[in-house]
């Protein structure tokens, strides 16, 4: 892998907390406003800017994009963002807490990224891979943000196969004082910045990196497939263009797969397609072991177990042997055998992306939330999947292959507005 370091835009120290946001994708407009209200140096301000207009205003807007870009640059005029004078490595570590309530770091699970400038060409010839399709409506949002700024706002989600050497490095940078230091009060996960300043350990990191063959897309393809096609983008219209220029290179924080923490993504329903619940139950026998675990909450415990949530009661779902194949990256995923065997075959729900019978609940939110929305009448059903590892994760982009839709859901997410990555 190339990669190089870059000289950051990022908040003061004491500004960090002001400025610093979750991710564009994992919110709306609404919610963006609200969490902004009161503070000009949000940097929803620049990833949700639709905010800085009357409510109701498109994200998608044409005048929403240029209003971004006066945002950045109002943002470094004030000093809420100012580049560092020389090109650097940073480490960004998160930590959830064992106890919420009483935060400590050093009790916590923490994983730690390497924040690097990530090579357009290692993307666009396949050596940072990809798990998930894109949309190319979506992509072509995230690219004219990227051009009307002139550069990468947000980061992207990459992991690697853990090395010692790599490990060794971050160790020493992290037995230091954080640069920024927080918990951000939205979702509770404590978040930690250092600056790399050594020039010998900044060589090494990328001697390193040019050693890894690949990386892997975590969370964000669609800002992955924007930034490098931004970068092509710039080299094409460029007639003097050398390869070295900034442009190149997109922003990204690189996580030890062995880190990394990957929870369930679960499936709510609104109708059993006609049938009353015992035939639906009657159904699910055929391929699953049912058996009736009573009012209280039952979390799949393994792989190939299954959670459902029915007429206020919970159920252990089995899938039988010969309904799954443990030796094909596809055929193996839970969410394969789910989407075959009870969303289709039982319920005629097809199109995963599409189908408006079918909703997706991230596992952050607990399988009560499930419960909820079952016992209040929108949903009709609920089923908790047992996560994805990150090693199916790895065979599957390394086979080539794509997963279903909605299976990974990667948590914490990275905070936006610690480190900006310009194009110039």
């Amino acid at each position: 892998m190339r990669i190089k370091p870059f000289k950051g835009i990022r908040p003061p120290k004491e500004l960090v907390e002001k400025v610093n946001s979750r991710p564009y994708d994992v919110l709306s407009s609404e919610e963006a406003r609200k969490e902004a209200e009161g503070n000009p140096m949000s940097l929803y301000h620049i990833i949700k800017p639709e905010i800085n207009f009357n409510d109701g205003t498109d994200e998608h807007d044409a005048k929403v994009y240029p209003k971004a870009a006066e945002q950045f640059r109002l943002f470094r005029e004030k000093g809420w963002l100012k580049q560092d004078a020389e090109e650097l490595y940073y480490v960004y570590a998160q930590t959830i807490f064992d106890d919420p309530k009483h935060p400590d770091f050093a009790k916590g699970k923490t994983q730690h990224g390497l924040v690097v400038a990530a090579w357009v060409e290692d993307y666009m010839e396949g050596r940072i891979k990809k798990h998930e399709l894109t949309r190319r409506d979506k992509e072509e949002d995230r690219m004219k943000h990227v051009r009307v700024n002139n550069a990468n706002m947000e980061p992207v989600f990459f992991a690697y196969k853990h090395r010692d050497d790599l490990n060794a490095i971050i160790a020493k940078v992290t037995a230091e004082a954080p640069e920024y230091q927080f918990i951000a009060e939205i979702d509770g996960f404590g978040h930690r910045f250092w600056v790399i300043r050594d020039r010998k350990m900044i060589d090494r990191i990328t001697e390193i990196f040019s050693e890894i063959p690949a990386m892997y897309i975590a969370d964000g393809h669609h800002r992955s497939a924007a930034a490098a096609l931004v970068g092509n983008e710039k080299k094409n219209q460029n007639p003097k263009h050398t390869g070295n220029e900034e442009y190149n290179y997109f922003l990204a924080v690189c996580f030890p797969d062995d880190e990394l923490n990957i929870i369930d993504y679960n499936r709510v329903v609104k109708d059993l397609n006609g049938l009353s619940e015992e035939e639906f139950l009657k159904a699910l026998s055929t391929n699953f072991i049912v058996e009736k675990k009573g009012a209280e909450i039952y979390k799949p415990n393994k792989l190939h177990n299954f959670s459902l949530y029915l007429g206020g009661e919970w159920y252990s779902l089995t899938a039988k042997a010969g309904t799954y194949n443990d030796n094909d990256p596809i055929g193996v995923l839970d969410v394969t055998v789910s989407s075959n065997l009870i969303l289709d075959e039982i319920l005629g729900i097809k199109d995963l992306r599409s189908d408006k019978r079918i909703d997706f609940v991230g596992g952050i939110r607990g399988l009560g939330e499930l419960k909820r929305r079952v016992d209040s009448g929108e949903m009709k059903m609920a089923l908790a999947l047992y996560p994805v590892t990150m090693q199916q994760i790895i065979d599957i982009a390394d086979s080539g292959n794509i997963m279903p839709p909605k299976t990974t859901w990667f948590e914490p997410k990275l905070r936006s507005g610690l480190v900006v990555h310009e194009l110039v």
